[in-house]
């Protein structure tokens, strides 16, 4: 089955573009059009993996209402960057886990660092 062709007109947006509700999926967003435009992927693997993450969190039971769209935006990310060799799973999984211990341990209103 071949799925549908990123259509950007379908990300959640307002009438200056797409909209973010938080930080990282601005990031997220932005880090996926980088690495296509360095040529990692392509839009057309861009669009198979979001359709296919969509699709398949559709089949799970996600209702689809807009608010998990970046969520898969981002494990589409991940997947194509482990199938692409520019990440391991190993290696995303141990800089999550870093992220999260870092912000557990940063006060509120203080930057997160991460351990060197």
């Amino acid at each position: 089955m071949k799925l549908p062709k990123l259509d950007f007109l379908s990300l959640p947006r307002d009438a200056d573009g797409p909209t973010f509700r938080e930080p990282w999926e601005a990031q997220a967003f932005a880090l996926a059009v980088q690495l296509q435009e360095q040529g990692l992927f392509t839009w057309d693997e861009w669009a198979d993996a979001l359709g296919a993450e969509i699709a398949a969190a559709q089949r799970a039971g996600d209702a689809d209402l807009g608010d998990t769209y970046y969520r898969h935006w981002l494990r589409a990310l991940e997947r194509l960057v482990v199938a692409k060799g520019a990440a391991s799973q190993a290696g995303l999984e141990d800089t999550k886990n870093a992220w999260d211990r870092a912000a557990k341990a940063t006060p509120h209103g203080q930057p997160i660092v991460l351990g060197r």
